[in-house]
Formats: structure tokens, sequence, C-alpha cells
């Protein structure tokens, strides 16, 4: 189970303090080196960057190249991650670099994921900087997120350590594509997570998003069976790719056997963008008639997104209906938990980390700058 995460000494570069050293790496025997934080092990000649452009290999080592900086800070609810069953209604501070490690076709944050130029990181903030950031603006969380948090490792772990010290919590928006021993340190380091499951086809996976869906599932299993970290689920659904009844089907009956009715699925809607510009949006029946599946099949809190769809967005009691939170895009509405995260109708507890009052930052956006 996760651990009180601390500080980490890291070994920066005295000419360049976004230049810090890594430890999960290893030699080959061609001289190369070999990146092992996720799964597709690249292996760099001295100067060559890995596929996420941000891990290089300099000077016998694997170092990271963007500690420190970022693409921008933001106070976003919690919602917008999507989490509906941790903190609700609260504020997060929000925050991503540039790169990522998988190369996803349809990626809805292409300008920063796919960034391979380092002047878009125009902010920097050392990792105190943050947690005292969100202290001073009531965020109850710092959310890793616009680009995924695992290719930034060190940073992230170092930021969830002074948020921890100062009792704010942190999330992170990934694609859970990472080895087993950076991941147990990862997702230690964490208090909510919502990993996307982009869909539940090796083939998908190949083809869309260059990686293997095998590894993502073994990140799922940790997560949920050896960890703390509070758990959602996020598939973009996309017309004629992942959205069929059957593969939705599986995908729930999988969720439900291997990480249990009370793990909340969140089925958004694509949007064209990147290199499937050409393809049509997922029209809100698709994600209503998925909903219906994975509820079917058992699971107990799933979601629809990135439309209007006041009942896919709302909570309910599994045991007795109950509408237990209203929502309005990122508005809470009426709110019928107790103080100890139950029913009131029944006194059934719902599934998650609630307070004894829903927060009340709704739809705000507020940008932070800190250079």
């Amino acid at each position: 189970m996760n651990q009180t995460t601390t500080p980490v000494p890291r070994e920066r570069d005295p000419a360049d303090p976004s230049v810090v050293a890594t430890r999960f790496w290893s030699r080959c025997d061609d001289g190369r080196l070999q990146c092992d934080l996720c799964p597709r092990h690249c292996r760099l000649k001295d100067g060559q960057r890995g596929l996420c452009f941000v891990r290089m290999a300099r000077g016998g080592e694997v170092v990271l190249t963007t500690y420190g900086r970022s693409s921008g800070f933001c106070i976003d609810p919690i919602e917008k991650k999507p989490l509906n069953h941790f903190l609700p209604g609260s504020s997060v501070l929000s925050f991503g670099t540039a790169g990522c490690n998988l190369a996803c076709k349809f990626c809805q944050n292409w300008d920063m994921s796919k960034s391979r130029e380092m002047d878009i990181l125009a902010d920097r903030a050392e990792p105190e900087q943050i947690a005292d950031a969100a202290a001073a603006q009531g965020a109850q969380s710092v959310a890793f997120t616009y680009n995924d948090p695992v290719i930034f490792h060190e940073y992230a772990v170092d930021v969830a350590a002074a948020c921890r010290a100062r009792g704010i919590r942190t999330v992170a928006v990934t694609a859970g594509y990472i080895c087993p021993e950076p991941r147990a340190e990862f997702f230690a380091a964490l208090d909510a997570a919502n990993v996307d499951l982009k869909a539940f086809s090796e083939r998908f996976y190949h083809r869309l998003t260059g990686a293997h869906l095998a590894p993502v599932l073994d990140t799922l299993r940790y997560v949920r069976h050896e960890t703390d970290c509070w758990l959602e689920l996020t598939t973009l659904l996309i017309p004629g790719e992942n959205d069929n009844d059957a593969e939705i089907e599986a995908m729930a009956q999988w969720v439900l056997e291997h990480l249990g009715a009370d793990v909340p699925m969140h089925f958004t809607a694509f949007h064209p963008a990147f290199r499937m510009v050409s393809h049509p949006r997922t029209p809100p029946q698709t994600l209503s008639r998925a909903r219906e599946i994975a509820l079917a099949q058992g699971l107990r809190y799933v979601y629809t997104g990135n439309v209007y769809d006041p009942e896919g967005s709302a909570t309910y009691c599994h045991a007795c209906g109950e509408r237990l939170i209203e929502r309005d895009r990122y508005e809470l509405g009426a709110w019928r938990l107790d103080a100890a995260g139950a029913c009131r109708r029944c006194g059934e507890p719902c599934a998650g980390v609630f307070e004894a009052r829903p927060g009340r930052w709704a739809g705000r956006r507020l940008p932070l700058r800190f250079s």
C-alpha cells in the first residue's frame, strides 16, 4: 500500500537545472542506453532522445530535460480530469509539460503532448512553489495532466512529496504505460488517478497509439489492488474504432472481474483532432449506449463526458437508485450524501473519497503564472 513520500535529492545540471539524472535505465551490449521507464524501452545513443522527447542519453546516463518546466498552470474543477468520486466540487491546480510516450493519432491535447519544441515550456516552478501556490489558492489537490506525467516521473514524484508535506493531495491523468519499478514509486506518491483505457483491443493500441494493451491492464490491476490510490477510468469512444457493443461489453466485464464494480468509468466523446481531423465526432447516443452496456454488466458508476448529459453525469446510489450527486457539466447541484459518504435515503456507502460537504469551485478556470 502507499507509503509516505519523502523528497529524493536530485542530481541537477548546474548550467541547466531542468536537466536531472534518472534511475530507470540500463546499459546495452552495443553501448547504447536503454530507458526502462516505460515498456517502449527506447535504446539511445549519446545525445539521442526517446520517443517521449524529454528523456535523453547524455554523458553516459539517461536524463530528464524538463524538470521544473511547464506549458502552463491553471486552477480547474476536479471533475475536469475527470474524477467524479474524488473530492467532488473541489479545485485542483493542474499542469503539464511537453511530450508523451504514446503516439495517439487522435490526441486531444496534441499541441502539448506531441510538441517537440521546448519553447512551449514558458513557465518554471519548483515542487515547493507548486505546493505553496495550491495552498494559497485553496486548491485541495494538484493534478499532473495535459500530457502524460509518466514521462516527467521525477518532477511529478517530487511535486507530490512537497504537496503531501503541505496536506495537498496529488492526482494524475495518465495512460498507465509504465514499467513495474517506476510504477510502484509513481503511484505510491499519488492520491488519485484517472487512467485512459483507450480501447479493449491490441489492434487499436498498436495501430492508433503505437503501444500495447497488456501493460495498461497490468497497471490497472496494480493500482487497484496494490495501492491506496483512488482509481477512475476514461475511454474516448471513436466512431468505427472502439465503439462497438461487443468491445464495450468485453471491457466492462474485464473491469468488473479484475477491478471491481466500484471503479468509475467515463465514456467520453471524440472531437476530430491531430491526425484524425476528418474522422466524425462521437454521437451522444453512442456514449449513452456504452453507459447502458457497462451498467448492465454490473458496474455501479458509469458516466458520459464531453457532451451535455445531466443523467449520464450524475452519480446514483447502486442500492436504491437515489440520485446522490447532480451535475450540470462541472457545477454540482443536489447533494444527497451524508457526512460519511453514504446515501441519505438508504444508508448505502458510495465508493470514493468524499468530504462532509461538496466543494463549490464549479466550472471556473484560473490561470496561474510562476515566472
